[in-house]
């Protein structure tokens, strides 16, 4: 895991530096073929990643339930969410360490581990205070997940072949969340909430089991050592920013938010500092290093412009259909089951016309489709048709679809062996916290203006800034451009 790669001006690769080997272990066929175990492991990584994001989202429908069977007022019930989402937040930055000193193998049976023991103990808590417990162990090996899966592509699968693999990683980050609300609502309907948790469980503990008897090493281990100041830095700055953005739109925010917000940014400026120092001696907790390559920086910018929106459309387009459309949990959920649907079943097809025609063409089409169909969910009113409504959001989902294959893959392709790990850990934090700054911001906008002028006007001035925000996304997206391997001169 020591490679030294070069950088131009730009940040980009040049040539002459030295070219990882094609044929050693961990590294990518030059055949464009993959093995039978590379498959199996890839494969095995997918559906685990498919069940935690799952997980993560089958809660929110349930809120209501459990503040009746828990005797919870709705600030503490909001914790189950919260706590989940600050736990990602925090453990995302150490997973460069993790997947660096524990092997493949390793790293996953932490992950489900944490994730299958954490998913039991909801199933029996006995009350908030326990489920809270149960809720927070299973971020702990959500978070250990995806930047796992990542790496795993990067290292085993070929540059050719890169976009077709990762457009199957959207089905577990489009299509899981979107089936959350839906799985949820359809157990609330005939069972406990306790059963949201038992239906799980199984298909974790099948993942764990498989993985235990299947998954091989790849790739190399680091020698990286853990700096605990910076692993102490990443509670205050990336908790503080995700639980002040999170906060901060609520109708009875208070000053704590902004106290949060305050202190995680001022860690976060301390984080980056320590990390900068570190990586004279090769030993940061998180390598930000990644950003010398031009094609990251711009990757992860479109990636946190398309979050900000993906995750405010799915606070308020449930608002809207259930507070002004006058739909019940259950028709909200299958309402927007189709976009979900849409833009997981499309990704492995966007991904092999990336692996064509590169990211450019897609990111372009994806950003000015986000664009058009956020502006028209700011004109959607009391009479709107749910019809048009469900329209909207598969094809803002097609776009979001457009943008999140070529981001991920070009953002990543050009990274050297040893920022794999610290590349996909990045991309996942800013994942968090974009998509927290998303909820936030619109969030706010929308109570504010439903205030004085009525939950409709609210809802179009909420999406209406959404729309505004997309615009960045069409500037980034026409700076895409086709990314080679580390030590292939990439552009």
């Amino acid at each position: 895991m020591s490679t030294d790669v070069t950088s131009d001006a730009h940040g980009d690769p040049v040539s002459g530096a030295p070219a990882p080997a094609s044929t050693e272990a961990g590294q990518p066929p030059v055949n464009g073929k993959m093995s039978r175990e590379s498959v199996t492991v890839i494969v095995t990584l997918l559906v685990a990643t498919f069940v935690v994001i799952l997980n993560e989202t089958i809660m929110n429908v349930a809120l209501q339930r459990l503040m009746t069977d828990l005797r919870v007022d709705a600030p503490t019930v909001q914790w189950l969410a919260t706590g989940f989402m600050l736990t990602m937040a925090v453990v995302i930055p150490t997973t460069g360490f993790i997947l660096q000193r524990l092997t493949t193998r390793a790293s996953f049976m932490l992950a489900m581990g944490l994730f299958s023991g954490g998913t039991l103990l909801a199933a029996l808590a006995p009350g908030f205070v326990v489920l809270l417990l149960a809720r927070i162990v299973q971020a702990g090996g959500t978070a250990i997940m995806l930047p796992l899966l990542m790496t795993t592509i990067l290292t085993l699968v070929p540059m050719s072949r890169r976009g077709a693999v990762m457009g199957n990683v959207s089905i577990a980050i489009s299509v899981a969340p979107a089936m959350g609300p839906t799985v949820s609502g359809i157990i609330l309907d005939h069972f406990s909430w306790r059963f949201m948790f038992v239906f799980v469980l199984p298909v974790a503990l099948a993942a764990l089991a498989i993985g235990a008897k299947y998954l091989t090493n790849v790739g190399e281990r680091g020698k990286t050592t853990l700096d605990i100041t910076s692993v102490v830095l990443t509670v205050p700055a990336f908790g503080g920013l995700v639980y002040g953005l999170s906060q901060i739109g609520g109708a009875n925010a208070g000053v704590v938010p902004v106290i949060a917000l305050a202190v995680g940014v001022v860690c976060l400026a301390l984080f980056v500092f320590r990390q900068i120092r570190l990586q004279k001696s090769d030993s940061p907790l998180l390598d930000l290093r990644a950003f010398n390559f031009r094609m990251f920086t711009v990757s992860t910018l479109l990636m946190v412009v398309a979050m900000m929106a993906l995750f405010g459309g799915v606070i308020l387009l449930p608002l809207y259909l259930q507070n002004t459309l006058h739909l019940q949990p259950m028709e909200t959920g299958l309402a927007l089951l189709p976009g979900g649907l849409a833009m997981g079943l499309l990704g492995p097809v966007i991904g092999r016309i990336f692996d064509k025609v590169g990211p450019l063409p897609l990111t372009v089409s994806g950003s000015v489709l986000m664009v058009l169909t956020l502006w028209q969910f700011s004109r959607l009113d009391e009479s709107s048709a749910l019809g048009w409504v469900i329209a909207l959001h598969v094809a803002l989902s097609l776009g979001l679809a457009l943008l999140f294959t070529p981001a991920f893959t070009t953002g990543l392709n050009p990274l050297p062996p040893h920022l794999y790990s610290h590349g996909s850990a990045i991309m996942s934090t800013a994942q968090q916290v974009s998509g927290a700054a998303g909820t936030a911001l619109l969030v706010s906008i929308f109570a504010v203006v439903s205030a004085s002028s009525g939950l409709v006007a609210g809802m179009q001035a909420a999406f209406l800034a959404a729309t505004i925000i997309a615009i960045a996304a069409v500037v980034l997206g026409a700076m895409m451009r086709r990314t080679e391997g580390a030590g292939h001169g990439g552009h």
